[in-house]
Formats: C-alpha cells, structure tokens, sequence
C-alpha cells in the first residue's frame, strides 16, 4: 500500500461504499493495508473524501478500550477513528433507519480537549493529559455494521474505514468534572426503557484518563496533532445494542446526565 495510485483507489472505494450504505467485503490484496500503521495511513485518505459530504473532523472515537467490547469484537487492542461534523447530533437525536446497513448505540464517557496538543507540548516536562481536558460529557456513538462480515476483513481495514463509527449524540458539557470520580461513573443504555446493559468507567483500559493518553500518544506517533476543541469518545463501558425502526435508546451516566437516539 505504499503507492500512492493504491492508497487512492482504496480510499475511493471504502468511502463510496460507506456513502451508498454497500456492505464492505475484503480489500483485493493490492489495496488491503497489511497492518494498522498502514490502515491509520488509508483512513487519512478515506476521511479527506468523506469531508466533502460529512463535513470536517470535530472529534475521535477509540473503539474496544474496554474488555467487554475486545471480547464482543474479537479485537484485542484499542483501534482510533474520526468524526465528522454532519453527523454529530446533541441531546436527543433522530436518525432513519434506512440511513445504516446496520445500526447500533454505545455507552460512553467524552471529553474535550483545551488546548492543541503537538509533539512539542507533549514533550514538555509540565504535559499532562488532565490538563488537556476542558470538559466531560455523556456520550451514545452511533455505529454501523456496514461490512460483510468485520471479523474477515482485518484491524487495519476496520481502522481505515473509521472502526464502525458512522456519528454521535453528545450531552451538555460538564464544566466541574474533576469534583467527578471518573472511574467509577456508573453508564447505562436502555433500548425502549428496558436496561440492556452497564458498566463502570474503570472498564475502559482501567481509567478513562489511559485510554486518553493511549490516544494522544498514537496520533502524535503518526505525525498529527489534536486541535484545541475537537472532542474524543474514550469507548464503551456497554457493549454495542442494535436497534431497529421504531426503537428509543438511552445512554445515561452518573453526574454527567443522559443522551436519546429515535430511529426512525
């Protein structure tokens, strides 16, 4: 994948197969990136052409920080995506069913960050990934199973095609969180009412503050910086809910509030 004409037929192919909701099967060996450094590389172009229609990248996600989502992907390590602004809702969000090959809700705490974070600031003695924290939200990332089957097609395509995250609904911004015990905020997602799952923040890689450092040391490992006031969804303490036409998921956590998706 080092050619440039590969990376780019690649990179059209996964985002227009996201935009047209086309199940993705295996990359063709020539185009599949061979590991997860050459999948990051893929997924920069694949986002350059998702801008136009999705808008800019606003935010992260970082997928399977948890041993609840590792087991329920078969995915052992932590794995980093992009979100655009069009598909950032707050509050309480409707999306059509017929807008996803398969849709689904995760529990999961957000932060925003304060501050840009380059290799230089990170390199000063003072850095610390607290201070790079503005505020703390509740967050549902809206996901899409838009694969023929995930499991074969490999962490680095995964990565390239944004590791399943098609969007997110974002609750209000919590100003005080270092008051907040973030380790042991208890998550919750309901489906219709119905509890269908719960978890601790002391799931996602043993406190939510590693698997911020865990993202920051892995972009600035790919030359990229953070920019002040883009946020990262740090991964789900529940494991994903799929939900049907019809369905009213809710995701709640202690002291941060609760957000609501309709599918429609």
């Amino acid at each position: 994948m080092r050619d440039f004409s590969r990376k780019l037929k690649a990179a059209k192919l996964l985002s227009e197969q996201r935009k047209h909701l086309i199940p993705i099967g295996p990359l063709s060996p020539d185009l599949r990136p061979n590991d997860e450094s050459e999948g990051y590389l893929l997924q920069e172009y694949v986002n350059r052409l998702l801008n136009h229609p999705l808008g800019p990248v606003v935010g992260h996600k970082i997928g399977c920080t948890t041993s609840v989502m590792q087991r329920f992907l078969g995915i052992p390590t932590p794995c980093a995506g992009e979100i655009f602004s069009r598909t950032v809702l707050n509050g309480h969000g409707r999306v059509p069913r017929d807008g996803f090959n398969r849709v689904g809700i995760e529990c999961e705490i957000v932060v925003s960050i304060s501050e840009t974070i380059t290799l230089d600031s990170y390199l000063e003695v003072s850095f610390s990934s607290l201070n790079v924290i503005d505020t703390v939200m509740v967050g549902m990332e809206i996901v899409d199973d838009r694969y023929d089957d995930y499991a074969s097609l490999g962490v680095p395509t995964l990565i390239a095609d944004n590791f399943f995250d098609s969007g997110c609904v974002l609750g209000d911004a919590v100003h005080n969180w270092r008051q907040l015990d973030l380790n042991n905020l208890v998550g919750k997602t309901r489906v219709n009412g119905a509890v269908v799952g719960m978890g601790t923040g002391s799931l996602i890689m043993g406190s939510p503050i590693k698997a911020l450092d865990w993202f920051i040391k892995s972009r600035l490992s790919r030359g990229l910086s953070i920019p002040k006031g883009q946020f990262v969804m740090l991964g789900s303490v529940v494991e994903t809910k799929w939900l049907e036409a019809g369905d009213v998921a809710e995701v709640e956590m202690d002291s941060l509030g609760s957000v609501s998706l309709t599918v429609e």
